[in-house]
């Protein structure tokens, strides 16, 4: 039960009767009108600027507007008391009838409850991660990881179809210098003195094990062979071990894909690179030309060369974008082209890209693909997560000796845990840079969001346990005894869930829902400590059960909202914390 649905849907109902009575002059476009709560919940529990929002369009003024409203709204038997704010904003109260029915229906619908009436089954693709297969995870792919993983949980949640996908960077380059910086380790397996790792090779001792199996393996044959003949052989058994460990660091934040996308299948002579490119051709969106110097700028090195062109800037790039080089090989673009029309191919309407920080220039590129490619069917939204600086009680955490020159993943989670990542990685908006202290998140107290979170499921369901004998009846609770305005509250955060799914889901945003989490934990603690002081309360009355069962229903819908936040986030909802 959306409350904010359904009185959206109650107010297109009202503009048509007042239309009928002739007080408007037609039912007019709601595209703009919104019911929300309202900022300062003293002016009630649901707030509209329907009146704004339509006056100009209708020729009334908005607060004459709001007047007709409030007066329509004040006679549905749910809505307690209306009022007109401001410039024509149009406050309501529930009744408490109301929010019990809410209670109810949350209660259920079990850990459905949130989840939209009518799943729209949209097929959609999220990439995320990504890395590069040339070694361990670092802390910023953390950050991608857990935010993509969650965002897939929370579209799959609000009713869409989604498919999760990591992309293999395994073609180019970076991948040949990870081969090399095998054979080295495989030298030095052989018991050949390496010393200093050269410069452009990755110095990580993540490597000495994949040396060790080349040795095993191959013995000192590959030592002879020339470096075109083992290559190849050593490029593919690195790039399995790097995505092997890959995989291992994603388990541990319980991250699972449900495609990996190899780079390599997009190339070769009749690849789909290839047929992407002559596709383009065919359809006028290629052409020969010399791109300016990057920003208006004139480098020393900078040399006009005749490059295959994609007409991007017809799409709402800044730049038309090269998809071959002078000398007729393909681009990492090329292949991004490619990619994109595979993931096209296969059905997806909706492909969510999360890159990092570093990574802005790609936004204009890839919606550009997205609307060249689908005719702009398909819609194409890149998601930026931002840095994670890491400390240790405020002072900097050192680089990690594994990795050589950088803070592991798998160091992180190790030392702090599963749900200490996850849940701070979420707790701030992905656009904005992360302070994440190793001593904050561990701290049992409420100045540590994840632990005051799972701390409350946690005594919720303590609640239970020990509310169970003294309720001690099988019937249906009355809801209708839940009547202290701290109780009234619970329930109308409770009520803000649906809501709050919606549109975290809608702006691809799934911190919306570590906050709500939180204030919904705080809400739950303060109505606790309320009953401290004052017994009568208490969601325990030893001499009332009919009481003690309502308020443990309330209890038990707050644990399940709870226990599907946390699941959306990948967060476990503990029944006892120790």
């Amino acid at each position: 039960m959306n409350v904010f649905a359904d009185f959206a849907a109650r107010l297109r109902s009202i503009l048509e009767a007042l239309a009928a009575e002739g007080a408007i002059g037609r039912v007019p476009d709601l595209a703009r009108v919104v019911v929300e709560p309202p900022r300062d919940p003293s002016h009630g529990d649901l707030a509209t600027n329907a009146a704004l929002a339509l006056s100009k369009e209708l020729g009334v003024k908005p607060r004459d507007l709001a007047e007709k409203i409030a007066a329509k709204l004040a006679e549905q038997p749910d809505v307690a008391a209306t009022s007109v704010a401001g410039p024509g904003f149009v406050n309501l109260t529930l009744t408490p009838a109301y929010l019990h029915g809410v209670l109810g229906a949350a209660l259920a619908a079990g850990l459905d409850y949130g989840k939209p009436d009518a799943a729209s089954g949209t097929r959609v693709n999220v990439e995320y991660v990504s890395a590069n297969p040339t070694g361990p995870m670092h802390v910023g792919h953390c950050r991608g990881a857990v935010f993509g993983d969650s965002l897939a949980s929370l579209l799959a949640f609000a009713g869409e179809d989604v498919t999760r996908e990591y992309y293999i960077n395994d073609a180019g380059a970076q991948v040949d210098v990870l081969a090399r910086s095998a054979f080295l380790r495989y030298r030095e397996a052989l018991g050949e003195e390496i010393g200093a790792v050269p410069e452009g090779l990755y110095p990580g001792d993540y490597l000495k094990p994949v040396g060790q199996t080349l040795a095993q393996r191959f013995g000192p044959s590959l030592l002879d062979t020339p470096e075109a003949d083992w290559l190849p052989t050593v490029k593919n058994i690195t790039i399995d071990a790097m995505m092997a460990m890959i995989r291992d660091d994603l388990a541990a934040l319980n991250i699972r894909h449900d495609v990996f996308f190899s780079e390599r299948t997009l190339h070769g002579p009749d690849g789909p690179i290839v047929r992407t490119v002559e596709e383009l051709k065919r359809q006028g969106l290629v052409y020969e030309g010399v791109l300016a110097p990057p920003k208006g700028e004139l480098p020393d090195d900078w040399e006009e060369r005749e490059q295959t062109l994609f007409r991007a800037t017809e799409f709402g790039d800044d730049v038309d974008r090269p998809l071959m080089k002078s000398d007729r090989s393909y681009t990492y673009f090329a292949a991004d082209v490619a990619y994109f029309r595979s993931k096209f191919e296969r059905g997806f309407r909706e492909m969510v890209f999360v890159l990092g920080a570093d990574h802005g220039g790609y936004v204009k590129r890839l919606e550009a693909v997205g609307r060249a490619l689908s005719g702009g069917t398909a819609k194409v939204s890149v998601e930026l997560c931002q840095l994670v600086r890491l400390f240790r009680a405020g002072e900097p955490v050192r680089m990690s000796k594994r990795a050589g020159d950088f803070v592991t993943l798998r160091d992180v989670v190790d030392e702090v845990g599963r749900d200490a990542v996850r849940f701070m990685m979420l707790f701030r908006s992905n656009d904005a840079v992360l302070d994440f202290d190793f001593a904050k998140v561990t701290e049992q107290s409420r100045d540590n969001p994840v632990f005051y979170v799972q701390y409350a499921h946690a005594r919720a369901q303590s609640i239970l346990r020990k509310g169970a004998e003294v309720a001690g009846h099988d019937g249906a609770p009355d809801l209708a005894l839940l009547t202290d305005p701290g109780e009234l509250d619970l329930i109308k955060r409770l009520a803000q869930w649906p809501r709050i799914v919606e549109q975290a889901a809608q702006a691809r945003q799934p911190h919306r829902v570590a906050f709500y989490l939180h204030d919904l934990a705080s809400d739950l603690h303060a109505h606790w400590n309320r009953g401290k002081d004052s017994p009568d309360l208490r969601f325990i009355m030893e001499n009332n059960p009919l009481l003690t069962c309502a308020r443990l229903a309330l209890v038990r819908a707050l644990a399940l909202v709870l226990a599907a936040g946390l699941g959306i986030l990948g967060v476990a909802a503990p029944d006892e914390m120790r």
